[in-house]
C-alpha cells in the first residue's frame, strides 16, 4: 500500500506552527507497513488543495489531508477536497445531530456560543463522515481521501477510528555502527548495488549516540539477505527495537 499526505495551512508555510502532524502521520503509517510516498504543504487555497487532492488520489492507493475544518474564514480544507471530486458540499445528518450534541453539552459553559452548524457538518456530496470525538467538526471519507482536522488532539483521535483501514508489507531494520558517516559511505554505495530489493539509508548521530542504517523492504527474506551483507561488511553494534540495541 503507498500514501501521499497533504497537509494545509498558512501557517505551515509562514513557520508560524511546526508541522508535527505530518511527522506523527508518517510515523502511524510506516509502523502499519504503508509506503508514505509523498508529504506536502499547501496554502489555504481551494484551487491549490483541490489540485493536490485530485493529483494525489489518482496516483496513490490513499490520501491522507489534514487541515482546518469548521467555519472560520480560512477553514477551506473540506471545500478543497469537494473541488477536487466536483460534488458539492451538503450537510450530513449524521454530522449535524454529533455537533448539536456536542454544542448542547458545553452550553452552560459558553452561553454565548453562536455556531454555523450546518458549515461545520457539511462534507462533500456521497463521502462517508468522519465524527470528531475531540472537537466539533467532522472530517470525511471521500474516494480514497481521508480528511481529518489540523488540531493535534483532534487529528489524532480521528485517525485511530480509521487506521486500521491503512496496511502494507513494508518493513524496517535499523542498525547501529561504530563506523563514522564518510567511513561507512563507501560501503553503503556499494550495498546499493549488492542490494537491489532494499533502500538503505543513513543516519549520521548528533552527538554520542552512533551512527544508524536504516534497512527498508518488501518482505522479511530481504532484509535477511540484506543484514547478513551489512554485518559482513561494516561494523554493527546491533540492531536497533523500539529504541534500544539488541545483538
Amino acid at each position: 500500500m503507498n500514501a501521499a499526505l497533504l497537509t494545509v495551512g498558512d501557517e505551515l508555510l509562514a513557520g508560524d506552527i511546526e508541522n508535527t502532524n505530518a511527522t506523527w502521520i508518517a510515523r502511524q503509517l510506516a509502523d502499519r507497513g504503508v509506503t508514505l510516498a509523498r508529504i506536502a504543504v499547501v496554502p489555504d487555497d481551494v484551487a491549490v488543495i483541490a489540485e493536490y487532492v485530485r493529483s494525489f488520489s489518482e496516483g496513490f492507493d490513499a490520501v491522507v489531508v489534514t487541515g482546518g475544518l469548521g467555519g472560520t474564514p480560512d477553514d477551506l480544507t473540506m471545500d478543497g477536497v469537494a473541488a477536487a471530486f466536483d460534488r458539492p458540499l451538503v450537510v450530513n445528518e449524521t454530522a449535524r445531530e454529533d455537533i448539536e450534541r456536542t454544542v448542547e453539552a458545553v452550553r452552560d459553559e459558553y452561553p454565548d456560543l453562536d455556531l454555523d452548524v450546518e458549515r461545520h457538518a457539511s462534507i462533500p456530496e456521497g463521502s462517508r463522515p468522519l465524527l470528531n470525538t475531540d472537537g466539533l467538526s467532522p472530517g470525511c471519507v471521500a474516494e480514497n481521501v481521508y480528511v481529518i482536522p489540523g488540531i493535534p488532539r483532534e487529528m489524532k483521535a480521528m485517525f485511530a477510528g480509521f487506521a486500521d483501514d491503512f496496511a502494507g508489507n513494508r518493513v524496517t531494520r535499523t542498525f547501529e555502527t561504530s563506523m563514522v558517516e564518510g567511513e561507512v559511505t563507501p560501503t553503503l554505495q556499494d550495498a546499493r548495488e549488492e542490494l537491489p530489493d532494499v533502500a538503505l539509508g543513513s543516519y549520521p548521530s548528533r552527538g554520542e549516540e552512533p551512527n544508524r542504517i536504516k534497512v527498508t523492504g518488501e518482505d522479511e527474506a530481504a532484509l535477511d539477505a540484506a543484514e547478513a551483507w551489512l554485518r559482513e561488511h561494516v561494523r554493527i553494534l546491533g540492531e536497533v527495537e523500539d529504541g534500544n540495541r539488541t545483538a
